[in-house]
């Protein structure tokens, strides 16, 4: 076998190994990412006074009044990266969460150093799920995959098309 060749196996088995570590990894960084806003929104459940007055005076959310930006804020926290860590509607999740990331950034100025590249690194993170999908460890893969099985048989779905 000619260096070339043996470069050649290298690199396939190299990349069956990535492409079997990819669906580990998406799932990992959707965990990661929405246990970040979860415990975020749990915080802010926990002195609901505090979060309000930091609706109120710290950050200043375009367009919303502090109340409600509290209310749909923390709700969003809670909320969506449950359906972002199960993977189901992940792309519409991570839009959620990415814009959410974003306008924190925006209405909250005073935010820099580590404070922001963490919200970079968190954006980042949301788009290639946003991009890429949450990959086949998640409801959205499975119910696909039941869906197309449903089509493929000739089901109730199969007529709909």
């Amino acid at each position: 076998m000619t260096l070339a060749e043996r470069i050649a196996a290298l690199h396939a088995r190299a990349v069956s190994l990535l492409a079997f570590l990819a669906p580990v990894v998406d799932l990992a960084v959707r965990l990661w990412v929405a246990q970040v806003f979860f415990r975020s929104g749990m915080l802010k459940l926990q002195s609901w006074e505090t979060t309000q007055l930091l609706f109120a005076n710290e950050y200043h959310v375009p367009l919303l009044p502090p109340n409600v930006a509290a209310i749909m804020g923390t709700g969003t926290e809670l909320i969506i990266p449950i359906f972002l860590a199960f993977g189901l509607g992940g792309r519409v999740a991570a839009f959620v969460l990415f814009v959410f990331n974003a306008i924190a950034v925006i209405s909250y100025p005073e935010l820099e150093g580590i404070g922001l590249e963490q919200h970079y690194v968190w954006g980042l993170l949301l788009f290639v799920t946003l991009v890429h999908g949450p990959g086949p460890l998640s409801l959205d893969h499975l119910i696909g995959r039941w869906v197309r099985g449903k089509t493929a048989a000739g089901g109730p779905l199969a007529t709909a098309r």
